[in-house]
């Protein structure tokens, strides 16, 4: 996987967590949190000149009751590539979602929740291929 790796940090699923990064490139930004009963990954465009975050995206990675206790120890990586249009939430090195800002694509890997009337127009699935496909 091609990219830029911006942030790293260890996690518990289930605590309290709040992960941020932002594109060096433009006005966008992503947000993992876990609000100790549900994980989810935020698109967010930075307003220049205010820094008011706009939410664009949502998407759904896990509820807590659904991730084996022996899995929610790990490590949170938000990679995005290298024309800083995409970023990638990687969980223990597997990828759960991907935002797509030139194109306006928010994927991840149980479709959750259907596509907003702002942003994703389509298809929520997110494959292996189209991974490969993003950061290649």
């Amino acid at each position: 996987m091609k990219g830029y790796l911006l942030r790293e940090q260890a996690f518990t699923a289930g605590e309290d967590t709040f992960v941020e990064s932002t594109s060096e490139e433009n006005n966008y930004a992503v947000v993992f949190e876990d609000d100790t009963d549900t994980g989810y990954f935020y698109a967010v465009e930075v307003e220049q000149g205010t820094g008011k975050q706009n939410i664009l995206d949502a998407v759904h990675i896990y509820n807590i009751e659904e991730v084996p206790a022996d899995q929610r120890v790990g490590k949170v990586t938000i990679i995005w590539s290298t024309d800083w249009l995409r970023c990638g939430l990687i969980i223990n090195n597997y990828c759960h979602a991907v935002f797509d800002f030139e194109n306006h694509g928010g994927y991840c890997r149980n479709e959750f929740p259907p596509p907003n009337s702002l942003w994703t127009k389509g298809e929520r699935k997110l494959t292996n291929e189209m991974v490969a496909a993003f950061f290649s």
